[in-house]
């Protein structure tokens, strides 16, 4: 698979504790969202969550799904610049968590996620509509969820 382009570096690395946790109920309500397709309420559930996080290592976890959710938005609204600048970077963003964080299977949204980046990216601004109802990928939970 073709690498996104780099947009960022984390400026405190994650550590692999900080992913051992459960997910949150408010976490869990995001996750709901997203894979309704409700990505801009996911948004703003989960920016009250990463800005409330007192925690630096973690708070990029939350932009990473936060904005992947945001770069769907942008497709369902034929905005081929915004899925490219905002799907990509959330992409970078979650890279230092995978495979799993929070219980969330991060390396199959990183996979999933870049695979829609790709298509628009092919497609190209004039071209976005063909993809504009096309079934998203999901935040899965894993076996070590806590749920």
């Amino acid at each position: 698979m073709r690498e996104i382009p780099a947009t960022l570096s984390p400026r405190d690395p994650p550590t692999r504790d900080c992913c051992r946790r459960a997910p949150t109920s408010e976490m869990l309500h995001a996750f709901g969202q997203f894979n309704r397709g409700e990505y801009w309420n996911q948004h703003e559930t989960l920016e009250l969550v990463w800005r409330a996080e007192p925690d630096s290592t973690i708070r990029n976890f939350y932009k990473g799904i936060l904005q992947i959710g945001v770069g769907f938005h942008h497709l369902r609204n034929g905005n081929y610049t915004g899925v490219i600048k905002v799907l990509g970077r959330g992409i970078n963003y979650l890279e230092p968590y995978a495979p799993e964080c929070y219980g969330v299977d991060v390396a199959r949204l990183i996979d999933e996620a870049s695979e829609v980046y790709w298509n628009v990216y092919d497609l190209g601004a004039d071209r976005i509509g063909e993809l504009k109802d096309q079934a998203l990928p999901r935040v899965y939970l894993t076996k070590n969820s806590g749920d």
